[in-house]
């Protein structure tokens, strides 16, 4: 099986699965202190390491199980009335897309899509978002950092600057940002930041870093009420009675695991490795370069490649075919349906070798082929 889709759950080095196990060892071999001493204090711990390699502010972040929890929580945070709106992308992913219309369905509010064409200038992407943006109405905009269909890398710097001048809120939705991309999450001045470390931070699943503005933090509340909830933001959020905090303890050493290989040359791999993936993929469906679309910055380890018209292009179909490619070719990558397109997703990480791609594609077309009768 060659795994060509890490962008999805990630994939745990052996030293992290090492360093989380004898974590478990020492909850099991006494749960009582494992969990009554020390254990806020160690996760302060981690949380000030994860979050200085992310450039955020550690008293502003918190510890949490996944972007989509984040999402959820921020969400409850903001006050939404029947003549608000959430402004987000046609990019944004799925989970996160439910949850703003399930908010704004509780609230009376609407949730509003602007389209952003892929490959569109950074610039032109940040004047239609600009020109979405509507003063007085739009109470919060939701950005992709990266966005986890497309691919497509978004310059939510400047798009934070653009919302800014109207005192909107911003969230961003980082979930593969953190150890994929160079990133200082204070200088980007979000109103909230979102990223996933178990996917290319090599953390255990179930580790995400929120950030919160200073504005924001007292109306943060958790969705679980638990016994560190009189402490407020970020505690009584982390801190939920005998969960599984072994992932968040463990991940520091999923960055010094990525350190000790070199940030910057795991990167490069990882970029040409999968922009050579795109490429001979693309070839074999018959696609030129000009239809391979470029996430629009450096650094990107994950590429889609469209599909040929008809394939795909509804979730359900997306899932069924994403199935069928890893059964019958021995391949996981991500299918998606997005903008009434196929697309077919694949990452590059250093587990990864050329010929993966190069056996995928050439067996891919006349699969497709068949798939289609």
């Amino acid at each position: 099986m060659s795994y060509l889709n890490h962008g999805s759950f990630g994939a745990l080095p052996i030293s992290v699965q090492r360093a989380q196990q004898r974590l478990r060892d020492e909850m099991e071999s006494n749960p009582l202190r494992f969990f009554a001493v020390g254990l806020e204090d160690r996760i302060v711990h981690s949380r000030r390491h994860l979050a200085t390699f992310l450039g955020a502010d550690p008293d502003g972040s918190a510890l949490i199980q996944n972007t989509t929890a984040a999402v959820s929580m921020i969400l409850r945070s903001v006050r939404l009335g029947p003549a608000d709106e959430v402004l987000l992308t046609d990019h944004s992913y799925g989970a996160v897309t439910m949850a703003v219309r399930s908010r704004c369905r509780q609230a009376g509010a609407s949730a509003r899509t602007v389209a952003v064409p892929l490959g569109l200038p950074a610039r032109e992407v940040v004047t239609r978002i600009r020109a979405a943006l509507r003063p007085g109405r739009t109470r919060l905009l939701v950005i992709d950092q990266l966005a986890s269909a497309t691919a497509a890398l978004f310059p939510v710097r400047e798009i934070v600057a653009a919302a800014r001048e109207h005192d909107i809120p911003v969230l961003v939705d980082a979930a593969h940002v953190p150890g994929m991309l160079p990133v200082d999450v204070s200088a980007i001045g979000a109103d909230f930041w979102v990223g996933n470390l178990h996917k290319w931070g090599w953390a255990p699943r179930g580790t995400a870093l929120m950030n919160v503005a200073p504005a924001w933090r007292r109306r943060i509340e958790p969705l679980v009420v638990s016994w560190a909830h009189d402490e407020g933001y970020p505690g009584a959020v982390e801190f939920q009675g005998t969960v599984d905090y072994t992932p968040w303890l463990a991940a520091p050493a999923g960055v010094f695991t990525l350190r000790t290989l070199g940030l910057e040359a795991v990167r490069e791999h990882n970029e040409a490795l999968v922009t050579y993936g795109q490429r001979v993929v693309g070839e074999a469906l018959g696609l030129a370069p000009a239809d391979l679309p470029h996430p629009g910055g450096p650094g990107v380890a994950m590429r889609v490649v469209p599909l040929p018209a008809g394939l795909a292009t509804t979730v359900p179909e997306a899932q069924a075919l994403r199935q069928h490619i890893a059964d019958k070719l021995a391949t996981e990558v991500a299918v998606n349906a997005w903008g009434g397109r196929g697309l077919l997703r694949l990452s590059g990480q250093v587990y990864n070798r050329p010929e993966e791609y190069e056996r995928f594609a050439e067996r891919l077309p006349a699969f497709l082929a068949e798939y289609q009768r």
